[in-house]
C-alpha cells in the first residue's frame, strides 16, 4: 500500500508502506518467472537491461523494480518491513497506521512497535494475491484441517521435491496450476489436475507425460481418521464425471485468490454477494472492489485510490498508466467528474460486464482503457501548459500481438470438455 512512484514528479509529500524488507521478496516459488513479456511490462520510469530476456526469474523481476524504485527517488520514502493495519479517516486526514519490527537491544528479540501518521491522500496498490481462495467442494475443507501440511494452497508451494515419488492432485485448471504440473512433473509419479473447463483454463497438451487433465471435483470422501506421511491420503476424490481417483499422497489447491482488504473493515461486507453490493462497500464476497471510478478512484471519497487492481493486464505498464492518472489529479493538474457523473458511469459499466471477478477484466481491451485515461488525463494537462503523456508504443503494441497470439495457443485445442467431447482418462480404481 503506497504512492507510486509516478506521484513523486508532482511534487507530493509521500510514504511508501513495503510489507517485505529490503532484501526479501513476496512469497514465491523457486522456478517462477514472469508469464507477461518483460517487453510488455517496460515502465516509462526504467528501461530493462539490453539483453534481458522475454522471460525472467523472480528475481531478476525484483532487481528491476528495485532499480526502478531507485532511479525514481523513491527508496528515501520507503519504510520496509512496516505492515499497515488501520486506515481511518478522521477531519479530512487518513490516520494510517503501521507496524513494523524493532530488534531489543538487550536480548536480541524481536517487538512490534505501532505507528500513526496523519496523511491528505492515500493509494492502495497492495494487488490481490494474499488471501488464498479455497473452493467450498464438499470435503475439502474438513481434509484439509486434517492434513494441512499435504493438502496446501498454491501460494505456500516453493519446490518440486517434496513431490518426488508422489502422486499429485492439482485443483484448477490456469496458469498456477499448469505451471506447477510442469515443474512437478519431472519428479512426481503421477500429476492429476482437475478442471471446471473455464474460460481460461490451459491447454492440456502442455502438461507433463505423466499428467492428466481429469474432471471437476464433486466431493472428497475421508476413509480414516489417520495415514502416515509415506502412506496415500485415505481420501476418495469423486468427480463430476462418475469417476473416483483415489492414491492421491498431495493435493495443491490453485484456485486463486480473495480479493481483502483488512486495513479498511468498515469497507467490508463479507457476507454479502457482489451483485448486492451498496453504494459504499469496497469488498463483498472477495471477487471485487466496490464502487471505484475507472477502477482507481473510490467513488464517495477520491482521496483513496488504488492502483493495480485490474485483471488479464501488462500488470507494471498499465500500473504505471494509473498511477499517473492518480499523480495528476492528487497535484491538482486533473479534475474528477461530480459525485453523480462517476456513479452514473461506474452502474453502466455493472450493467454492460456485471458484478463479480469479470468487472476488474481487461482481457484485449486494457489498449483502449488506457487511452480513455490519458484522453481525460492530457485533456488537463494541456490547460496548464503541461506536455500529453503518450499511451503504448508501437513496439508495445507489436508484443502484446504477439503475446495474444501465444495466448491463443494455450487455450487452444487439447482441453477436455466435461460436455462429453472425447475420451474421459482411465484412472484407478478404489477398492
Amino acid at each position: 500500500m503506497h504512492y507510486h512512484w509516478s506521484t513523486l514528479h508532482q511534487g507530493a509529500y509521500l510514504s511508501l508502506f513495503l510489507r517485505t524488507t529490503a532484501h526479501n521478496i513476496r512469497p514465491c516459488y523457486d522456478g517462477l518467472k514472469n508469464n507477461v513479456a518483460t517487453s510488455l511490462m517496460r515502465v516509462k520510469l526504467n528501461a530493462w537491461p539490453k539483453g534481458t530476456p522475454e522471460f525472467v526469474s523472480h528475481t531478476v523481476m525484483k532487481e528491476y523494480i528495485q532499480d526502478t524504485s531507485k532511479k525514481a527517488g523513491a527508496e528515501s520514502v520507503t519504510i520496509y518491513g512496516a505492515r499497515v493495519t488501520r486506515l481511518r479517516k478522521v477531519d479530512r486526514k487518513w490516520d494510517v497506521t503501521w507496524t513494523t519490527l524493532k530488534e531489543t537491544t538487550q536480548s536480541g528479540t524481536f517487538e512490534e512497535q505501532e505507528e500513526t501518521a496523519k496523511f491528505d491522500a492515500v493509494i492502495v496498490a497492495s494487488g490481490h494475491y494474499h488471501a488464498p481462495r479455497v473452493p467450498d467442494t464438499p470435503g475439502l475443507s474438513k481434509a484439509k484441517a486434517q492434513w494441512p501440511s499435504r493438502i496446501t494452497h498454491s501460494k505456500g508451494y516453493r519446490s518440486p521435491n517434496p513431490y518426488a515419488g508422489k502422486n499429485v492432485l492439482l485443483i484448477g485448471g490456469g496458469v498456477s496450476s499448469t505451471d506447477l504440473a510442469r515443474e512437478i512433473g519431472p519428479l512426481a509419479k503421477n500429476v492429476y489436475q482437475s478442471t471446471r473447463n473455464g474460460e481460461f483454463d490451459i491447454s492440456a497438451s502442455v502438461l507433463p507425460e505423466n499428467g492428466t487433465r481429469i474432471s471437476e471435483i464433486e466431493r472428497f470422501e475421508i476413509e480414516a481418521k489417520a495415514a502416515t506421511d509415506d502412506e496415500a491420503l485415505p481420501i476418495k476424490v469423486h468427480l463430476k464425471s462418475g469417476q473416483t481417483l483415489c492414491g492421491i499422497d498431495a493435493i495443491i489447491i490453485c484456485t486463486g485468490y480473495h480479493i481483502t482488504l483488512p486495513f479498511l473493515p468498515e469497507y467490508h461486507d463479507d457476507a454479502t454477494p457482489a451483485e448486492r453490493a451498496s453504494d459504499t462497500v469496497l469488498v463483498t464476497d472477495g471477487t471485487q472492489v466496490h464502487n471505484l471510478h475507472k477502477d482507481i478512484f473510490y467513488i464517495p471519497d477520491p482521496t483513496l485510490a488504488f492502483v493495480g487492481v485490474p485483471y488479464y493486464t501488462a500488470t507494471f505498464t498499465l500500473f504505471e498508466f494509473q498511477a499517473i492518472a492518480v499523480a495528476n489529479v492528487f497535484a491538482g493538474i486533473a479534475k474528477l467528474p461530480a459525485e453523480s457523473a462517476m456513479k452514473d458511469e461506474y452502474t453502466r459499466k455493472i450493467e454492460e460486464k456485471g458484478s463479480g471477478k469479470r468487472f476488474h477484466s481487461l482481457k484485449d481491451i486494457e489498449e483502449f482503457y488506457v487511452i480513455d485515461l490519458l484522453e481525460w488525463i492530457n485533456g488537463y494537462r494541456a490547460k496548464h501548459g503541461l506536455s500529453a503523456i503518450e499511451a503504448h508504443s508501437d513496439s508495445w503494441h507489436l508484443a502484446k500481438a504477439e503475446q495474444r497470439e501465444r495466448v491463443k495457443v494455450l487455450l487452444g485445442a487439447g482441453r477436455r470438455r466435461d460436455s462429453g467431447i472425447g475420451e474421459l482418462p482411465v484412472l484407478e480404481v478404489c477398492s
